[in-house]
């Protein structure tokens, strides 16, 4: 990520982030960064990839934290501010972080780490005026960052990414998706994510633009600032243009013309990280003006097909490779498929990632032989375009941006001491792309709304299932296994 950091010096005075009313420049950025990296270094020279798990809050600290490790030569481990625990707990022992950078907000959920003997807790304040020191020379073959991806299995997968593959994907959005330092965009997606830390923060300082933050998302908030007059760079999630869409209909119609007057203006707005639905797209092209831009990438592979910035989108198709991808589809015997016939997206390119975090066997299995990265999506090739069918799995959810492992929540589901048996799927929904939900064979009468809060708290909110169904028995074929394409229907 050296280059981004170069391209910083390039445009010292101009803001590079807007958070809470206050406005900071690239110097500033550059300055609070190299502050963290000294902090982090101490009396050493380089963290030699050592995982630095940081816990704070979207804004101009999140970023200079997370320049600050990989200038310091470690690995970023950025955690979700809304995760329990047990999920935090988690990622900072499967990354075996050597440090802990926590946010004031979230001071006390971590509070467990304040004397732990392998984990060095530090309080955001604590990395004050830190006399600065040589920074290490960083090799871009280096790890970078770890981001948990859901996967097939059971528990999260680390996904390791290099400086090399960040900066590959970075550059290779730029270009796709024509950023410049004119650019103004709002920044409201997690940052725990490939889309909110790769798509839109490090785009967006990569090319000298400026980001201005929004924590929690409100969508009276995000068309107040639509209608400052400065973003002309929109990106979200399909569940937030839903949301939008709804508060959009409950205005006046002068609002309406004013706010559609305001977002015509911009110069690009994309979906990513769930289908959308069409109907979404339709509804937001007639009140923003905007066919929006769709896109497909993975945490393992950043971005790697899109629709194009100048020429048709097509509703319902992902568009084609970026540049410096090769994509290919291939059947469960791995043979290349004919065109118009579905086979599974297997990706080559410099902006794959290194490998599953501590997971041999794990990343072996999700690369063939010859070096092709098997996504587990289904696609087929639709007149030039590349449309999305679904998963391989029907273990994975892909509801409101994220991809959840429906074995996880299983898991979960069955240690409570009245479920007996569960099976959790994701059935289709126009809001969250898919919704979780569960069915349950109890040993007792169970109050859902109870089971509600139980779950909540041994997981994030976006994983808990959101409809439950009480069954004498969950459907199974003649193996045993739970059939559920049988389970859809009982929904």
């Amino acid at each position: 990520m050296l280059q981004l950091f170069e391209k910083a010096k390039q445009t010292p005075h101009k803001t590079a982030i807007v958070a809470g009313g206050n406005h900071y420049s690239y110097q500033t950025l550059l300055e609070k960064s190299e502050q963290i990296s000294s902090f982090l270094l101490g009396e050493g020279q380089d963290l030699s990839q050592e995982r630095v798990a940081f816990m704070v809050a979207p804004g101009f600290d999140y970023v200079a934290v997370q320049w600050g490790i990989w200038r310091a030569g470690g690995i970023a481990v950025p955690l979700c501010i809304s995760y329990p625990f047990p999920s935090l707990q988690y990622v900072i022992e499967d990354t075996q972080s050597k440090f802990l950078i926590v946010g004031p907000e979230y001071e006390s959920i971590l509070q467990p780490y304040r004397n732990h003997s392998e984990t060095k807790f530090i309080a955001l304040g604590e990395m004050q005026n830190r006399k600065e020191k040589p920074l290490p020379e960083i090799g871009k073959n280096r790890g970078a960052m770890i981001l948990y991806t859901s996967g097939t299995t059971s528990l999260p997968k680390g996904v390791l990414t290099t400086h090399a593959n960040l900066e590959s994907q970075i550059s290779t959005l730029v270009k796709a998706w024509a950023w410049s330092s004119e650019d103004y965009i709002l920044e409201l997606l997690p940052l725990h994510h490939v889309h909110g830390i790769i798509n839109v923060l490090c785009c967006a300082l990569w090319s000298g633009a400026t980001v201005e933050f929004l924590n929690p998302f409100d969508a009276k908030q995000v068309f107040e600032i639509f209608e400052g007059g400065k973003l002309n760079v929109f990106m979200a999630v399909p569940t937030i243009y839903y949301k939008l869409i709804s508060a959009f209909e409950s205005y006046s119609p002068e609002r309406q013309a004013e706010l559609k007057k305001c977002m015509e203006s911009f110069r690009l707005m994309i979906s990513g990280s769930a289908a959308l639905p069409v109907s979404v797209m339709e509804k937001w092209k007639e009140i923003s003006g905007h066919y929006l831009l769709e896109r497909y990438g993975m945490t393992e592979i950043g971005m790697a097909v899109s629709n194009p910035y100048d020429g048709e989108r097509r509703a319902g198709h992902i568009g084609q490779p970026l540049s410096g991808v090769e994509l290919c589809l291939l059947d469960e015997e791995g043979k290349l498929v004919n065109p118009g016939e579905p086979g599974e997206i297997h990706i080559k390119g410099p902006s794959v990632f290194k490998e599953y975090w501590g997971k041999p066997e794990a990343t072996q299995k999700s690369f063939t032989s010859d070096g092709w990265f098997k996504t587990g999506d289904i696609a087929v090739l639709d007149d030039g375009y590349y449309r999305i069918l679904g998963r391989d799995s029907i273990d994975i959810i892909k509801s409101g941006g994220y991809k959840i492992s429906a074995l996880e929540i299983e898991e979960v589901l069955r240690k409570h001491p009245s479920i007996k048996d569960c099976g959790v799927i994701g059935i289709p929904n126009e809001e969250w792309g898919e919704l979780v939900v569960a069915a349950l064979v109890t040993s007792e009468k169970i109050d859902l709304e109870q089971l509600s809060t139980w779950m909540r708290e041994r997981m994030p909110a976006y994983k808990t299932p959101r409809r439950y169904l009480v069954l004498e028995e969950l459907p199974r074929n003649a193996m045993g296994k739970v059939t559920k394409n049988e389970l859809k229907k009982l929904f």
